[in-house]
């Protein structure tokens, strides 16, 4: 297994250190993949109530088109994680989208969809490299590979929504056997399909969908036509609640448009509450609210790799 130490210091800032541990896992036709371990503060609580915090695993966004697995932005959120006893991996997948031209009219429009959700598809199976071989190699990296977070911003999220409802679907191949994550967390997340709405034959694991009602990037409710589209946080918790599966909590941004996809940094409360309750305690806890808040920031609907680099 091959290993690389970078040692990250903010000298001038003074503000925080720590040693990124960093590890290849797949190689591809196109490239070779890598992930990122942060480690938790020293001193920070590993445990809650004797219980372990889970591992969170995180996959980036960009469209499908752009992107990367790290990044001044999102690592002040992993810094947050580690502050609060989180061990981080942050993954890279392959760009389906990168280079793709959409042709015109209904036939590029068919076209495209396909390759969205072939997009979508190479990002699972990436990220179920990932989990094998955090699996693999569990005690030489120090992590549980039945105590897994995957979560995910944008194109992230639809990765790690996706991933799970393959799970569920009993489509993981490659898995360890029984495997399922012990939390989802979305950030603008949601599930491309070309054969017809997802329809979950069982409860998924806990999962936390932040979502704005005006996302026009990710769609918040549905988008498409002839059983081919995106189907958003909004749909896929009206189908959870008919079927009265529990354990989700769902925050509907009022007015918001793509800009909750970058969001991690300022909803620490709900996803703190959303780890510790319904991941760690393993408390069924159902919340759907809707939210509006001023304070926080406003983007639009803007490139992620924009924010995450900025």
């Amino acid at each position: 297994m091959k290993k690389f130490v970078l040692f990250l210091a903010l000298a001038i800032t003074g503000l925080w250190a720590q040693a990124q541990e960093t590890y290849h896992f797949a190689d591809r036709d196109t490239c070779s993949l890598f992930l990122d371990i942060y480690r938790p503060t020293a001193g920070a609580p590993t445990k809650l109530d004797s219980l372990d915090k889970p591992t969170v695993i995180f996959v980036f966004g960009g469209g499908f088109l752009s992107g990367q697995r790290n990044g001044e932005f999102i690592e002040q959120w992993f810094k947050r994680l580690n502050d609060n006893g989180y061990t981080v991996a942050t993954i890279d997948y392959r760009l389906g989208m990168k280079g793709y031209k959409v042709g015109k009219g209904l036939s590029g429009a068919y076209k495209a969809s396909e390759q969205f959700y072939k997009s979508q598809q190479m990002g699972v199976e990436d990220l179920f490299s990932a989990v094998s071989f955090i699996a693999a190699n569990s005690e030489e990296l120090g992590i549980d590979p039945d105590n897994l977070v995957v979560s995910g911003s944008s194109a992230g999220a639809i990765i790690a929504m996706s991933a799970e409802y393959e799970i569920l679907c009993g489509r993981a191949a490659g898995l360890p056997e029984g495997f399922n994550f012990k939390g989802v967390m979305s950030f603008a997340g949601a599930v491309i399909s070309i054969s017809g709405a997802p329809d979950y034959p069982k409860a998924p694991c806990p999962t936390l969908l932040l979502h704005g009602t005006a996302d026009q990037a990710v769609a918040y409710r549905k988008y498409g036509a002839i059983g081919r589209g995106i189907w958003g946080s909004d749909y896929l918790a009206d189908q959870w609640e008919r079927k009265g599966y529990k354990g989700y909590c769902f925050y509907r941004f009022e007015g918001r448009t793509h800009d909750v996809a970058a969001y991690m940094n300022y909803l620490w409360d709900l996803e703190e509450a959303f780890l510790e309750k319904n991941v760690i305690r393993g408390i069924p806890r159902t919340v759907d609210a809707l939210v509006d808040d001023p304070s926080l920031p406003s983007w639009g609907n803007i490139s992620m790799d924009s924010i995450y680099n900025r």
